[in-house]
């Protein structure tokens, strides 16, 4: 998060994972001074009345109000964090989606809370979150599972995007005042049949040191930039998915890329970025190359 802008931008819907979400961003807001901008959306899609003018705008009305209500408490909820956040909140009749991208261009950060209800209705299981983390113009954080110690958790697959990740990685570390854990996980092959993995299986030993001097490199820079920062170096024989979700049951953050290695243009999202955002045991922070 090296944006210069000092907005985080947080979607609320009233839920206990949006609460989540709204404390999570008012302590990094409280130690970072930056400000909140809270939003809900109105959950007007699909809305049916059969009563006339009259009955439609007072279903209409209570819809607002009970939005405005969730919005004021979410801006209740983060000033009890810290008295002293800047905060706003409001409650809009946008799409969810396509409000959280508009607004991710000029923030600093999109926090997002695991599934609830009302206007972000099933966000981990829809299209909502896919959305806001593919397109958004910023870092998107999705907070679930587990709010504590732990050290933060980078997922590096020697891409394009591995500076950008590393660099986020290393600056909330820094911030932490806590370890870097760099997980480089150099197979992500599935294959059919016991016969065609023995078939396949190419000398491990010969590419295992190519893999460490891949992540060593990757890493350099960085390590000098943040020499206050404990870097611990995980490179493993595995699949990216499993490594990093075992990874983050024990962390406190985990840091990956938007799109897996190839980087291909219709691939927003990619596989492991996804497995991350729905199924990992820490709050997950999605970085987009800022060369894009």
């Amino acid at each position: 998060m090296t944006d210069w802008t000092r907005t985080v931008l947080v979607g609320v819907d009233g839920s206990e994972g949006s609460a989540d979400a709204v404390r999570w961003a008012a302590r990094l807001a409280s130690g970072r001074d930056l400000e909140l901008e809270l939003v809900h959306c109105l959950q007007l899609a699909g809305l049916v009345y059969g009563g006339g003018p009259a009955e439609s705008a007072g279903l209409f009305a209570s819809i607002r109000q009970d939005g405005e209500r969730i919005a004021a408490e979410a801006r209740e909820l983060a000033l009890s964090v810290d008295p002293s956040l800047e905060v706003s909140s409001e409650a809009l009749t946008d799409s969810a989606p396509a409000l959280l991208i508009a607004r991710s261009h000029a923030a600093r950060l999109v926090v997002l809370g695991r599934a609830g209800i009302g206007g972000f209705a099933g966000m981990l299981v829809g299209a909502t979150t896919g959305a806001v983390v593919s397109h958004a113009g910023c870092p998107v954080a999705v907070v679930r599972g587990r709010q504590g110690d732990g050290p933060v958790v980078a997922g590096v697959d020697g891409g394009w995007s591995s500076d950008a990740v590393l660099g986020t990685a290393f600056e909330e570390a820094s911030f932490r005042q806590v370890p870097l854990v760099a997980v480089h996980a150099w197979i992500d092959v599935v294959y059919d049949s016991a016969e065609s993995s023995a078939r396949l299986m190419p000398r491990w030993e010969s590419l295992e040191p190519a893999e460490e001097r891949l992540l060593a490199q990757r890493l350099a820079g960085w390590q000098e930039k943040y020499p206050d920062v404990e870097v611990r170096r995980k490179v493993v024989r595995d699949r990216p998915r499993h490594v990093l979700l075992d990874e983050s049951s024990r962390a406190q953050l985990l840091v990956v890329g938007s799109r897996g290695r190839g980087g291909f243009a219709g691939m927003l999202l990619g596989s492991t970025s996804q497995a991350m955002v729905h199924h990992a045991s820490c709050p997950v922070l999605v970085v987009r190359d800022s060369r894009r």
